[in-house]
Order: structure tokens, then sequence, then C-alpha cells
């Protein structure tokens, strides 16, 4: 499949996916998820590709999963089609061989930021905010944000995140572990590029087991996070709040919530 919303481009042994829905943000639609399965299905086949670079144009990364896409999908729809296609198609980047770093050069939320975590390492630019916004619209991370993000930071922070809905400046997230690295906005490109190249100057064999050997010992989101996630999102998504939540979103107003 191949779309202007998400582009992929090789230099050397370094492939680089682009987000390329700017006017949106950079929100994930149907369209763009079947792209990415499609670029991970041919990069898990590619031996020159050495390392995977994710990025996003604009001022976003990306602020997750496009409202439209999802909000009037039943709950089973919810759960058997989009729930579970995010989570597959995620899962494909987090087991790539290759090593993957996302550059988060502006807003990463929700689905976004669970994209990023499937990552094995993220750099961010200065300013940059990272958030998980759900719990405003009255649903949850589902897209392996509650598995991801409390490994990745512990049950504690993890909570704190998603129970608050509220945005992480990027040196916040990097005192977390959230991210890796902080760099200037200028610089953010080329220091991406230069740890791709880094890493690809190495024994790629040895670093491909290498990253299977540690996602072994610190699994993140195994087959028990995939059900619960779909479960409880699927669920979410046919209460009251969150038909309130969406309802908020879309005439831009404040949501009234009644916990049905």
């Amino acid at each position: 499949m191949t779309t202007e919303l998400v582009q992929l481009s090789f230099n050397g042994p370094i492939a680089t996916i682009v987000l390329n829905r700017a006017a949106k943000l950079n929100a994930l639609n149907a369209e763009m998820l079947a792209a990415l399965e499609t670029y991970a299905d041919e990069l898990d086949r590619n031996q020159e590709v050495r390392v995977v670079l994710l990025a996003g144009t604009g001022k976003a990364f990306c602020v997750g999963a496009d409202i439209y896409e999802w909000s009037d999908l039943s709950p089973l729809e919810m759960g058997r089609r989009w729930i579970r296609d995010g989570h597959r198609i995620f899962a494909r980047y987090a087991r790539l061989p290759q090593p993957v770093i996302a550059v988060l050069n502006g807003y990463t939320f929700g689905g976004g930021l669970e994209l990023a975590l499937a990552a094995d390492l993220r750099l961010a630019a200065e300013g940059v905010q990272l958030s998980f916004p759900e719990v405003k619209l009255g649903i949850i991370p589902g897209w392996g944000g509650t598995q991801r993000l409390a490994q990745l930071i512990g049950p504690s922070r993890a909570k704190q995140m998603i129970f608050s809905g509220e945005r992480v400046a990027a040196e916040q997230a990097e005192t977390w572990g959230l991210v890796n690295e902080v760099v200037p906005p200028e610089k953010l490109a080329e220091q991406a590029l230069e740890l791709a190249r880094t890493i690809a100057a190495n024994g790629p064999v040895a670093v491909q087991l290498t990253k299977q050997l540690i996602d072994a010992a610190f699994p993140a989101s195994g087959d028990s996070g995939v059900v619960l996630e779909t479960l409880a999102g699927s669920l979410a998504s046919y209460t009251a709040d969150a038909q309130e939540g969406v309802a908020a979103f879309r005439q831009r107003r404040q949501p009234q919530f009644s916990g049905r």
C-alpha cells in the first residue's frame, strides 16, 4: 500500500517512516494504520535495514487516533477492529528485529505516544509535550499505553499520567525515563540520524540479538494486556461519559461527566 499520509524512505542502512498529515497534527486514521502495517512487513523482511526512524511532520509527532475514525463505532467494532488493529500494528514495530527510534518533534499524545512507546528509543525536542488525554474524553489508552508506559516508568508515574490526562514536558519525561534524550529542536533530526548511524555501524546481528534478549527480560505487553485493553476500551467507549466526552470535543466545550 502507498499513501502520502505515511512515507517510507531509505538512506543506506537507515529507514525513515514519516507521518505526513500535518494539517491534522498527524492524527492516525485507518489509511495511516494500514500503511504503517505494510511498512512494518517490508522492514521486517529487509535485511539491509539496520535502524528505523519514526518521525512526524509539522507541529506534532502524532496527537493520537483521529476521533472521527472511531467515535461512531459500536463497542464490538471498537474491540474487534480499532483496538485490536492498533495493538497488532504497534506490536509489529516493537518486535521489528531492527532498533526503532521515535523522533518526537512536537505534540505526542494518546495513540501517538503509544506508537512512540512501541519504539526502542525516544528522542524529543525541547518544549515537546507528551500526554495520555483519553480520560478527558471518558475513554482509556487502548493501544498498549497502560502496559508499555507502566513497564517503562513504573506503575505510579504511569497512573499519574493517565489518571490526570495532563501534559508532561519533554524535560520531565526525560527524568522519568520516558524519553532517552532531549535536544534543541533545530538539532533533533541531526541527533537522531547520528544515533541511528552509530547503531547501524555496529554488528547488526549482535544488535538485533541484544534487542531480543532485553525485550525478553522486560515484556512490556503480552497477550493479557491486549485482551484487557480490548475489553476495557470497548466498555469505556459505550459509556455515557464517553459519548459526552466525544460530543464535548466536537463542540469545543468542557465535558460534563456523570460517571455512567
